[in-house]
Parts: structure tokens; C-alpha cells; sequence
């Protein structure tokens, strides 16, 4: 099969899409006109330069609902958002909350509490899986990811932790650490000491040669991180995303409740990084209900500010309670009345309008669809999803399952001009994460708009389903 024509430079590909495209820059030479392109320049002129933001691809101006503005009046459907949006952008409730609080008490200093933060904490207590009561707020995700590390050193009296290959946890030194994306190890220096990886349960690129077939093999990914522990015999916790929000890949049956038993055997903690699939995201509230396993520490994130404020926190067992000498996350915004009452109204709102069971009901409609999807579109080799965490990977080849990457990155700014803004992972897998108040013809639309952007690259390059892959003309 002949491959394909890239750029010389190839950028890591490990988190998304990059800013390095060529395809980024003539969708901008086409679409921009001179005032976004003087903003655009501007920016890249003051901001550190960095991939996957600076310089950026548009200038918006506004964002509602399911939608973005840009400065050319343009609207995009936001099935990205970075996972903050679960109650819509500009959510009137979320906002009437924090003007409210913004005229009695707009910041809260240390020493001191108040009822907005003791209300949210009160309110996740009740809503946590499990026996999860004790709470502490960060300003991200990745502060909060800081905290549940200290946490597991400071209760277990050890240092080491298995993580996952593949995995983001935040890009702190410490977060990228137990992180696994090379985006951010790779040529950074020394990182944390004691820090175990080993590879995601990942049924469809299965390294035990067990695609799709995880009954047959008794679970080795699982039995796996129980060896290194047994073989460690002194590891703090065990720290993970449930399910990964990037190219997500829901573990198969029974991986974590193995996971947990084996925690449990050894004296482990198991900690959950939902930062990015909290509060409803995948049709539960929590990520970790869906497997039928309780973590010790619970890491959210992103959607609990409401998509207005930037708030995290931890959830912890009781037992865990066992700091009361030393600062786990000294943080000046620990509790912030203002996010913590714009998150107070986005938990409400979720429940009031019943958006755990609507992203449930939703993502399996939508599910289906690309799956049938598949069946007109050679490029699309998988798709998985939970919910309102969906999407579809692009391959060339069916049974190789090689990476579609430049397809993917042409399919990502097609898209883009017909109005709908998601994010590639991994280079070839279309993440696809919606409003879970989206209605249901935007999602249609959404859809639509994907279908039409492979037809169109899939006629112009003559895909085909021959008997074993896909073939193609160069790009």
C-alpha cells in the first residue's frame, strides 16, 4: 500500500491534533479574513508557543449551549470543549449562580470557609460512589491530581504508583510522571522516582494478542499490574482513568474489579482520574460505576466549575482522613465561593434535568449510528464510546489497523468547515464529546457532517472495502 505524502515535521501525536498541521494552515489561509488574522497574530506574538495551542486556529467571541462564535459570526458545533461543557456553555443557571455570589463574596482567603464550598462538598459526599465523604477543592485537574498522590504517600507511608501508558493525568512534573503520553515526557529531564507503567486495557490493540476475544485470555492486562505489584510489594496507589477520554477505550468486562481485588491484596490504593468524564459525561454520574469498582480517592475535574470556573477537587474514603499535620494542596483558591458555587449549580442542573440518563440515551443512539456508519465508510475501522463519550477510529487497513492519521487530520478541518469542532487523539481517533444537553438534531447534524466529510475525502482518494483493506490513491 503506498503511503502517504506528510510534512517533514512530525509532531507527536500522542495527545491530538497539533498546531503543526499543514492542513491547519490553509484551512486559515481560506477561512480568516484580516481582523481575526491580526488577533491571531497578536496572540502568537505575546503568548508562549506551544503545541496544541499557540498559535491558535480562530479568535472566538462567544459560546452557548451546543455552540462556539467566532469572530467572523461563524458558528461550530462543540463536540470538544475540553470536557468542561457538560451543562451547555453559558448555562443561565451557572451564571446566575455566580453573579449572585460575585455581589456577597466574590473570594474566600485561607483560615476562613464558606457555605458555597461546604454546600459542594456536602453535595458530592451525597452523589459519590461508595463511601467517599471527605473532599478538598483544587484550581485543576492536575492540582488535584498533585493532592491525591501526597494523599496515598501520606496514608500508606510508601511512594511508588502504577499508572498507564497512554494515559493523561495533567502536565505537572508530578502528574506527568505518572502520565504516559510522550507528548509530555519526552526530552523534559528527570521526573518522579518510582513510578511504574504498564499498558492500558485496550481490547482493540490488544499487545496479548487478544483482540476482541478478552474472555479467552483470563484478563492478563489486569493480572499484569498484580504481578508488579506482588513484585514491588510496597506500592502506594495504583492511579487511572476508568476509561480514557482521549481514544477512549472502555476496559472489558471484570479489568477493574480485578484491579480493585488486587489493590486490596497488597495494601494499594486505587485512584481514579475522572477529571474529564465526571458528572455524567459517560451516562453515569461516575466514570468507575459503570465497572462495579469503588476507588480509594475519586480525582474530578473540568465540568465541575460549570464550564465557567476552573475547579477540581478530590474525593476520599474516611479512613483516609489522615493529614491533619501537613498541607496536601496549600492552594489560595481552595475554596473559592464563586466556582464553588457555579459547580453547586451545574450538579443541580444535571439533576434536575436528568442528563445522566439523557447522555446514556443519547450516546447509544449515536453510537449505533457510526457503527452503521461503518458500513458506507471504509476509513472507520472502530467505534467506541460510554455515553456522551463516543467516537470512531481511522484506519487504512482493517486488519493491520494502521493508524489513518493523515485522514484523520484532513477529515478534522472538513468538518471544521461545515461548522462542527471536535478533537483527533492519538492521531486517527475522532473523540467526540457533546453538550449533554445537546438536542438531538444537533447531534444528527453533527453526524452528518462527519459522514459527508469521509464521503467526500473516501470518493475524491477511492477508498474501498476490498477483502482485506483499504485501498487508496496518495494524499
Amino acid at each position: 500500500m503506498t503511503s502517504l505524502t506528510r510534512s517533514e515535521t512530525k509532531p507527536d501525536l500522542s495527545e491530538g491534533d497539533v498546531n503543526l498541521s499543514p492542513h491547519r494552515a490553509e484551512w486559515q489561509k481560506e477561512h480568516m479574513d484580516a481582523e481575526t488574522r491580526k488577533w491571531l497574530d497578536k496572540d502568537a506574538q505575546f503568548f508562549l508557543h506551544q503545541s496544541l495551542s499557540t498559535p491558535c486556529l480562530d479568535l472566538l467571541t462567544g459560546c452557548r449551549g451546543s455552540e462556539l462564535e467566532d469572530l467572523q459570526n461563524r458558528r461550530f458545533l462543540d463536540f470538544h470543549g475540553n470536557s468542561v461543557h457538560q451543562v451547555g456553555f453559558a448555562n443561565p443557571e451557572v451564571l446566575d449562580a455566580v453573579r449572585q455570589q460575585l455581589d456577597t463574596l466574590p473570594f474566600c482567603p485561607r483560615r476562613y470557609t464558606n457555605i458555597p464550598a461546604i454546600e459542594l462538598a456536602e453535595k458530592l459526599a451525597e452523589i459519590a460512589p461508595g463511601d467517599m465523604k471527605r473532599v478538598l477543592f483544587s484550581p485543576g485537574g492536575t492540582t488535584a491530581v498533585g493532592m491525591a498522590l501526597q494523599l496515598a504517600r501520606a496514608a500508606t507511608g510508601r511512594f511508588k504508583t502504577v499508572s498507564m501508558w497512554g494515559a493523561f493525568h495533567g502536565a505537572s512534573l508530578d502528574a506527568v510522571s505518572v502520565g504516559g503520553e510522550s507528548l509530555f515526557r519526552r526530552g523534559i529531564g528527570p521526573l518522579l522516582t518510582g513510578t511504574e507503567h504498564v499498558p492500558p486495557a485496550d481490547p482493540y490493540h490488544c499487545l496479548w494478542d487478544f483482540q476482541g476475544r478478552c474472555e479467552s485470555c483470563g484478563l492478563k492486562c489486569a493480572r499484569y499490574i498484580e504481578y508488579i505489584l506482588e513484585q514491588e510489594g510496597d506500592v502506594a496507589a495504583v492511579i487511572a482513568e476508568p476509561v480514557r477520554c482521549t481514544r477512549i477505550n472502555p476496559p472489558p468486562e471484570g479489568y477493574w474489579r480485578a484491579v480493585r481485588n488486587a489493590c486490596d491484596r497488597h495494601g494499594t490504593l486505587l485512584i481514579f482520574d475522572e477529571t474529564a468524564v465526571c458528572l455524567g459525561r459517560t451516562g453515569r454520574m461516575f466514570a468507575c460505576e459503570h465497572y462495579g469498582a469503588v476507588p480509594d480517592i475519586l480525582i474530578l475535574g473540568k465540568g465541575l466549575g460549570g464550564g465557567v470556573f476552573p475547579l477540581a477537587g478530590i474525593l476520599a474514603k474516611e479512613e483516609l482522613n489522615v493529614a491533619a499535620d501537613r498541607a496536601l494542596g496549600h492552594y489560595t483558591h481552595e475554596k473559592n465561593p464563586t466556582a464553588c458555587a457555579a459547580g453547586l449549580a451545574a450538579i443541580r442542573f444535571i439533576e434536575k434535568q436528568g442528563l445522566v440518563q439523557r447522555s446514556e440515551e443519547l450516546g447509544n443512539y449515536a453510537a449505533d449510528r457510526l457503527r452503521k456508519m461503518m458500513n458506507a465508510h471504509p476509513l472507520i475501522g472502530d467505534v467506541r464510546g460510554l455515553g456522551l463519550l463516543f467516537g470512531a477510529e481511522l484506519v487504512r487497513d482493517r486488519v493491520t489497523k494502521a493508524a489513518a492519521t493523515e485522514e484523520a487530520d484532513r477529515i478534522m478541518y472538513a468538518c471544521l468547515s461545515r461548522g462542527l469542532s471536535f478533537k483527533v487523539s492519538q492521531g486517527n481517533f475522532l473523540t467526540l464529546t457533546p453538550p449533554l444537553t445537546i438536542s438531538r438534531e444537533e447531534l444528527d447534524r453533527a453526524l452528518s457532517i462527519i459522514s459527508d466529510s469521509l464521503t467526500e475525502l473516501e470518493d475524491k482518494y477511492r477508498y474501498r472495502f476490498p477483502d482485506k483493506c483499504v485501498t487508496h490513491r496518495n494524499l
